[in-house]
């Protein structure tokens, strides 16, 4: 088992906890992880390493506005489709948002929107990989692993255009 390192930091949406691995056996160590409380940790938490230090620094400057894209090496571990998936949400730029469909068409596969969500809900370096910028076709917000509030938060900050759902208005019919 692989010895994985964790820091936990402050930020605007909630602590957050990252953990960090070498991605292969004799290489550098690479962010394996971003969880939210309550989300159970990977096991082996066993050392501290330099990449958490960048990663926090990196996310510190993001949530001053000073940071609009992360240069980190990242290892998220899950199936090939997840990756691919993963990969795709790092190139949404900065304060856009796409749908589930729009996601699953750019990946050649426009029948695939479930698995998209489930892809993305199963994202183990959110922020980072920002799942927060996949929304419904509808462009309302849909589950988060941070919760919704934390979701737009992001999108807030990031200046992408939210949609809220509001009431319906009043009948005038009486």
């Amino acid at each position: 088992m692989l010895a994985l390192a964790m820091t936990t930091m402050r930020s605007p949406v909630g602590e957050l906890r990252l953990f960090a691995a070498p991605a292969a056996p004799d290489e550098p160590d690479a962010l394996v992880g971003l969880y939210w409380p309550g989300r159970a940790a990977p096991p082996g938490v066993r050392r501290r390493v330099d990449v958490l230090g960048c990663a926090v620094a990196q996310l510190a400057e993001y949530f001053a506005g000073q940071r609009r894209a992360f240069d980190l090496p990242l290892a998220p571990r899950g199936t090939g489709f997840q990756r691919l998936v993963w990969q795709a949400l790092t190139r949404i730029p900065h304060g856009e948002t796409r749908s589930y469909r729009e996601l699953a068409g750019a990946l050649g596969r426009p029948s695939a929107c479930r698995a998209v969500g489930a892809a993305n809900g199963q994202n183990p370096i959110s922020i980072i990989v920002p799942c927060h910028r996949l929304i419904g076709s509808n462009g309302e917000l849909t589950g988060y692993g941070g919760g919704l509030a934390a979701k737009r938060w992001l999108l807030e900050h990031e200046r992408a255009p939210v949609v809220v759902r509001r009431a319906a208005p009043p009948s005038l019919a009486r």
